[in-house]
C-alpha cells in the first residue's frame, strides 16, 4: 500500500512512541500551550486519534509568563511493568521530570524531578534498573548524552551522571533514546539543530552505558541536502517495532510553503519512515537515508486506509482534545458549549507572554477556508492566525464608542499595523472569513451574500524562519478588553 506523510499534521513536534499489546501510543511537545503534551493512540501506525494530554493540571507544569517556545520540551513515553511513564523538560525552570499513570485514559501523577540537567530526557528499563538520559553536561563537566541510574519511585539518582556519547560531530546533540535490539544497545540521537541541518544519528554498544560505536554512515536519516524538496528539517526520532516485526522511526519534519520557499509556518509535524536492519545488525532508514512525502510498502496491509479529516467545526471537535490555551487559562472567562462559545476579554492582549482569553486549534494544512460568526458587546474579538505574541494576524470586530468596525491587523515583530477596516455602524455582529494558501492569508468580512476583501498578508512572516522558536501557527479565537464579551458560532475550518 501507499501511505502519505505527515501522519499527524500541524504543530505536533518531537514525537515519541511506545507499544502495548496491539496499540501504539504517541506524545508530542506542547511548549507554552495548555493542556500539555498531546497524547495519541493508533492500531495501524497511520491513523492517529488524540485521547488526551499528559499535563492537565496547573500543579503539574509551571507556565505562567513562559515566553513563546518555552515551557514543555520534547517528551518521551515508555511502558514498563503495567505502568506508563512520560518524561520531559520544563525548559523555563530548567527541570527534567517524569509523571506516570496506570490508566492511559485517566489522569497522570504529579511530577517527579530528576536532578540531571539538559533537555530531551529518556527512560530505559532493564533488570529492575531504570536509566535516565538527557543531553547536557555530566557531573564532571563533560558534555554529550548524559546518563544515570535512578530510583523510579522517587527520581533520586543512584549513580553519578556520566556522559556516554558525544555524537557524530554535528551541533546541538539532542533527543537521546536507548533500545536493546539484536543483542546490542542502540543509542539514537539527533544533531544539526531542529532546522534545515537536522539529522538522526546513532551508535551501538554491549552495555546500556557504552562504550558506543557510531554507525559508519551517519547520519542514518536526514533531508538536509535535498534542495527544492518540500519536506525538510527531518530529525528527532523514536524507533518502534510493529506487530509483524518490522521497524519504523517516527520523527519530526516540516513542510516548506513552496518548493523554493525556505519558510515553514505549520510547525514541525509527525512523519513515519521505514527502518531496515542488515545482517550485521546495523540499520538504515527511508529512501537512501531520506524521508519521502509518500512511501510504497508491503509492511502495512492493503486493508488499512489512511484517513484524513478535512473539516473542523465546534460540533465535531472536542474542547478538551483539539483545542488549547495560551499558558494557564482563567476558566471563568470561557463558556464552552457544543455549538458556540462565549469569551470574556481582559486587559491581557495577544501581544504579551501571559494568558489572554484565547482558545486555538492547530492549522493542519496550507490551503483552507476559516470562518466564524462573532457577536460582540464591548472591546475586541475575532480570529487570530497566531505564531507567537510578536507574530500574528488578526481579523476582528472592535467597538469604539457606540460604533463597531471590522479590522485587519498585522503584527510582525515591532510593527503592529491596522491595514484596513470596514464600518459596521451599530451592527455588533459579523461573519469573519480567512482564506489560507501556501503563501498568503486573505481576510474577508462576509456580508449581504458576498465576501468583502480587507487585505492579504504573506505566510512567511509567521514562519519559524522569521519569528524564531519551535511552534507553529494556531487558528485562535480571542477576546480582549476589560468588560468585553463575545459569542462565537458557526465556526468552520475547511481544508482543500
Amino acid at each position: 500500500m501507499k501511505y502519505h506523510n505527515p501522519v499527524i499534521k500541524g504543530f505536533y513536534p518531537d514525537p515519541s512512541i511506545c507499544k502495548v499489546d496491539d496499540t501504539y501510543y504517541l506524545v508530542c511537545s506542547s511548549f507554552q500551550y495548555f493542556p500539555g503534551v498531546p497524547l495519541f493512540e493508533s492500531k495501524d501506525l497511520l491513523n492517529w486519534t488524540q485521547i488526551g494530554h499528559c499535563l492537565t493540571r496547573k500543579s503539574q507544569i509551571h507556565l505562567e509568563t513562559v515566553s513563546s517556545s518555552g515551557g514543555v520540551f520534547a517528551p518521551t513515553i515508555r511502558y514498563h511493568n503495567g505502568r506508563f511513564y512520560m518524561t520531559t523538560t520544563n525548559d523555563t525552570t530548567r527541570q527534567n521530570f517524569y509523571i506516570w499513570t496506570d490508566d492511559i485514559y485517566g489522569e497522570w501523577s504529579e511530577p517527579i524531578i530528576v536532578d540531571q540537567g539538559g533537555i530531551d530526557p529518556d527512560l530505559y528499563f532493564e533488570d529492575g534498573k531504570a536509566f535516565f538520559m538527557s543531553n547536557g553536561t555530566d557531573d564532571e563537566g563533560i558534555g554529550g548524552i548524559v546518563q544515570c541510574e535512578i530510583d523510579i519511585e522517587t527520581g533520586d539518582k543512584k549513580t553519578p551522571s556520566r556522559s556516554v556519547w558525544q555524537g557524530s560531530g554535528g551541533r546541538y546533540l539532542e533527543s537521546p533514546h536507548l533500545y536493546k535490539m539484536n543483542g546490542y544497545y542502540y543509542l539514537m540521537a539527533s544533531e544539526g539543530g531542529t532546522e534545515y541541518g537536522h539529522m538522526v544519528t546513532y551508535a551501538r554498544g554491549d552495555s546500556p552505558s557504552g562504550p558506543f560505536e557510531p554507525f559508519a554512515n551517519n547520519p542514518v536519516l536526514t533531508n538536509r541536502n535535498l534542495g527544492g524538496y518540500e519536506l525538510q528539517g527531518v530529525g528527532h526520532g523514536d524507533l518502534i517495532q510493529d506487530e509483524e516485526g518490522n521497524w519504523w522511526i517516527f520523527h519530526l519534519g516540516f513542510r516548506q510553503s513552496g518548493q523554493w520557499l525556505t519558510y515553514h509556518h505549520l510547525g514541525r509535524e509527525v512523519f513515519l519512515t521505514p527502518v531496515t536492519f542488515d545482517e550485521e545488525g546495523w540499520f538504515t532508514a527511508g529512501h537512501k537515508g531520506t524521508t519521502l512525502m509518500s512511501f510504497e510498502t508491503d509492511r502495512i496491509s492493503d486493508k488499512v486506509t489512511q484517513q484524513e479529516k478535512k473539516s473542523y467545526t465546534f460540533e465535531n471537535t472536542d474542547w478538551n482534545l483539539d483545542w488549547c490555551y495560551l499558558r494557564h487559562p482563567n476558566t471563568e472567562n470561557y463558556l464552552l458549549e457544543q455549538g458556540n462559545i462565549k469569551l470574556k476579554g481582559t486587559e491581557v492582549t495577544l501581544d504579551v507572554p501571559a494568558s489572554p482569553t484565547f482558545i486555538g486549534i492547530r492549522q493542519k494544512d496550507f490551503d483552507a477556508t476559516i470562518s466564524v460568526e462573532v457577536s460582540l458587546t464591548n472591546g475586541e474579538a475575532g480570529i487570530t492566525i497566531y505564531m507567537d505574541e510578536q507574530h500574528h494576524y488578526d481579523l476582528a470586530i472592535r467597538k469604539e464608542q457606540s460604533r463597531y468596525r471590522v479590522i485587519e491587523r498585522l503584527n510582525i515583530g515591532d510593527i503592529k499595523s491596522v491595514e484596513n477596516e470596514v464600518e459596521l455602524g451599530s451592527n455588533h455582529q459579523a461573519t469573519l472569513v480567512i482564506q489560507a494558501s501556501h503563501e498568503r492569508y486573505s481576510f474577508f468580512i462576509h456580508a449581504d451574500g458576498q465576501d468583502i476583501l480587507l487585505g492579504t498578508a504573506q505566510t512567511k512572516y509567521l514562519s519559524s524562519e522569521v519569528a524564531g522558536g519551535f511552534t507553529g501557527v494556531l487558528i485562535g479565537l480571542y477576546a480582549s478588553g476589560e468588560g468585553s464579551v463575545a459569542e462565537f458560532s458557526k465556526f468552520k475550518c475547511e481544508y482543500i
